[in-house]
């Protein structure tokens, strides 16, 4: 494809998919490399994280404390463990992620945002004047795309830039 895009997006999760979707990046898009007397920048993947707010990834909606103890009281112990706990799976997805990059030859940064992904994957690509978002597609079922949305479908209506879906090889699992 194109080797005149300066910025494109991979939004990677851990999951299979989305590491599919960056190998496919990798392997069929082309950034732009400036001649060796401008000053134009060389073209960036950049692999995008989104991690989950503590309390969405603790599943909590601290409600009241029975027997007349303070609502809306944060355990700072819980929530040190849990983002420590987020910490470590995110630096997991980025090594991953970079060991694909390493079997190529590309110039790549990552980067890490906190909170919904629908938003921040979008967010992102306004911020950086992406030429392009890639992310691959978990295939949920029907039902599970109802109640919980797809992040690549959101992405695909919202993000400022064209988006490409790497589908894995058999769709329908």
């Amino acid at each position: 494809m194109t080797a005149n895009l300066r910025c494109v997006i991979v939004a990677v999760d851990g999951s299979e998919q989305s590491m599919n979707a960056l190998r496919w990046a990798l392997d069929n898009l082309k950034l732009r490399a400036p001649a060796a007397d401008s000053t134009e920048t060389p073209g960036t993947f950049i692999i995008l994280h989104v991690q989950s707010p503590p309390s969405i990834a603790a599943g909590l909606n601290p409600g009241a404390i029975p027997f007349g103890g303070p609502s809306d009281l944060e355990v700072p112990a819980f929530t040190a463990a849990i983002e420590a706990h987020q910490k470590r799976i995110t630096e997991a997805i980025l090594e991953h992620a970079l060991e694909i990059c390493r079997q190529k030859t590309a110039n790549v940064k990552t980067q890490v945002v906190i909170g919904d992904p629908k938003e921040k994957i979008c967010e992102a690509v306004e911020n950086l004047h992406a030429d392009l978002l890639v992310m691959g597609s978990r295939a949920f079922g029907p039902i599970k795309r109802m109640f919980l949305g797809s992040v690549s479908n959101y992405c695909t209506n919202h993000a400022e830039c064209p988006v490409i879906i790497v589908k894995g090889k058999d769709a329908s699992s």
